[in-house]
């Protein structure tokens, strides 16, 4: 699947100051420099989740000049997050940016993901108003940015985010491989029916470079 990009954004205001409608802030001008070198940073964040043995999930936030604000990486089986169902990525991220500039509104940020947001992911960029969301690998089983789901660009939706995917697909898809089968061969060790069971079942099915998803 091709990387996307919807239509301009609509209808997104910030706070209304006496009596004026201020504009939300743009966000950071989106190239296909830049979206590599946002997954970039992602992927090696991504690569942290060693740490947890959590699936390697890493996200970042950049705000309107292209600084970034958040980071964040699945912790679910972190002790640390207090093994916090909802520790993915992306949420961490933007819990990460929200800390960092002050406001819960994301206005003019953008959130990039090795991952297709899943549906909590997707709903909680959208309540937190980020202006767009670039990531990797697509999630045919659970995306909900276009793969099954698109609540992004939903036209019931009181705030729309741009979307762009597949950017440096192969690379994100091949750590999440590469991960699973390693999970898969240590199928006989302790706990490998815990967590790797759960993600494997939970976490969204993955392509492989060639598109093809691995039996």
């Amino acid at each position: 699947m091709p990387p996307t990009s919807p239509p301009p954004q609509e209808g997104s205001f910030g706070p209304a100051r006496s009596g004026v409608t201020v504009p939300s802030p743009s966000p950071a001008p989106g190239t296909a420099e830049s979206y590599a070198e946002w997954l970039g940073l992602a992927l090696a964040v991504a690569r942290r989740t060693a740490e947890s043995g959590d699936v390697p999930v890493g996200a970042i936030v950049v705000d309107s000049l292209g600084v970034v604000v958040g980071r964040g990486r699945n912790a679910r089986e972190a002790a640390t997050s207090g093994f916090d169902p909802t520790a993915h990525a992306e949420v961490v991220a933007l819990r990460a940016a929200a800390r960092s500039l002050g406001r819960w509104r994301l206005d003019g940020c953008t959130l990039a993901v090795t991952l297709e947001p899943c549906p909590m992911c997707a709903g909680a960029l959208m309540l937190a108003r980020v202006s767009r969301v670039v990531f990797g690998a697509w999630d045919p089983k659970l995306g909900a940015c276009g793969s099954v789901w698109d609540i992004p660009r939903d036209r019931r939706a009181t705030h729309r985010a741009e979307v762009v995917g597949g950017i440096r697909e192969a690379e994100c898809a091949a750590l999440l491989l590469d991960f699973f089968a390693g999970q898969r061969g240590r199928g006989d060790a302790p706990g490998a029916a815990g967590p790797a069971a759960d993600d494997d079942a939970n976490q969204g099915t993955i392509r492989d470079a060639d598109g093809e998803i691995p039996s």
